[in-house]
């Protein structure tokens, strides 16, 4: 689950039953994704640092099939806090079967937000520019479960 920074009350949240939002500290719940992405099924959310209308997730297929939605490896964004979504692939495998955990994906504070994805395989992807563009950032590691980002000064 991740928490608006600006806004204490708005929460949201990706599990194995769809994406939603909740604007009144988790009380009741609003599902941001049905008939807006590919599928229901996912781990990953972010929220961008300095815009707290825009997440990022990563879905996959289903519950019984752990990887990139049609074998395309895809970050979805939307920057009106669920109400439309947009698909982002620019500089992502255009052929992968990827899992990104439910820890895996992380921001930076940068105004133009840094936003990192490590894999079920090993990668990790960066995008400097709020996620329109993506490059790999490690390759060859162990299956990767969690992804912290930090700036530092000096």
């Amino acid at each position: 689950m991740a928490m608006l920074p600006s806004q204490a009350d708005v929460f949201f949240q990706q599990n194995h039953c769809g994406v939603y939002r909740s604007d009144n500290r988790a009380e009741d719940w609003i599902d941001i994704g049905e008939d807006k992405l590919p599928t229901r099924f996912g781990f990953p959310i972010a929220v961008h640092p300095t815009d707290p209308r825009t997440i990022y997730v990563v879905p996959e297929e289903s519950q019984e099939y752990h990887m990139s939605v049609d074998g395309k490896f895809a970050v979805w964004r939307s920057r009106d806090a669920g109400a439309s979504w947009q698909m982002l692939t620019k500089g992502l495998p255009d052929q992968a079967r990827l899992v990104v955990l439910r820890e895996a994906m992380a921001t930076d504070t940068f105004e133009e937000a840094g936003i990192y994805a490590g894999t079920n395989t090993g990668q990790i992807f960066y995008s400097r520019d709020s996620g329109d563009s993506w490059e790999l950032l490690a390759d060859y590691l162990p299956p990767i479960h969690s992804v912290e980002a930090a700036v530092v000064d000096g």
